[in-house]
């Protein structure tokens, strides 16, 4: 027989309710014990992904920091929130396809959020020297849904849950140059909490 998990379903459409802002997916299980329903529409897309899983989270800033750009065959958006746990939670698609595995996305999402954090503490003289943050300690307490579309991905790995496009690393990082690089110069008394949560990770 084939055994339908409902719970696992339920998740699955979630997510695309998330990723695909502003569609209505109605959801039933009509099976004979007990009917289910479910409407799932989220106008926010992923800024609303970010805020349902930080639901029992202290966050250190209100908003949602959301940036997304896009060119002729590529998409980024990005939705992230700094929580006063001790835990990252990243969570990455291709597609609206899940990478558990990551890929190019995820690395240049890690690699640009590590350099942009240390180069803002160096300007406001945190650091002496030669001194920095690692990257575990600038996404300690971080919550963020990576969400990337391309017309023609390439996936490795058995499972096909890794991206392997070269050109998606590179344009994650110039998304997050122009618009998380321009948040924290714009929001002085967030970016100090963000930075202090980070020194206070790797202390």
């Amino acid at each position: 027989t084939v055994q339908f998990e409902y719970d696992v379903l339920l998740t699955r459409l979630r997510e695309q309710a998330f990723l695909n802002k502003g569609i209505h997916i109605n959801f039933k299980d009509k099976r004979p014990d007990e009917e289910i329903f479910n409407e799932l529409y989220y106008e926010g897309g992923i800024k609303s992904f970010v805020e349902y899983i930080n639901q029992e989270k202290t966050p250190l800033h209100p908003d949602v920091i959301y940036l997304s750009k896009e060119k002729e065959n590529m998409i980024v958006e990005i939705a992230m929130q700094y929580t006063d746990a001790y835990s990252e939670n990243l969570v990455s698609f291709a597609n609206n396809i899940n990478t558990e595995e990551g890929g190019t996305h995820l690395e240049g999402f890690k690699a640009t959020l590590t350099r942009i954090i240390n180069d803002f503490g160096k300007k406001l003289n945190v650091f002496k020297g030669e001194e920095k943050v690692s990257s575990d300690d600038c996404r300690e307490g971080i919550v963020a849904v990576i969400s990337v579309k391309l017309t023609d991905p390439q996936f490795e790995g058995q499972t096909k849950t890794k991206l392997g496009n070269s050109e998606m690393r590179n344009y994650v990082t110039k998304a997050m140059n122009e618009y998380f690089g321009a948040f924290l110069e714009e929001n002085p008394a967030k970016a100090r909490e963000i930075l202090s949560k980070c020194i206070m990770a790797q202390r």
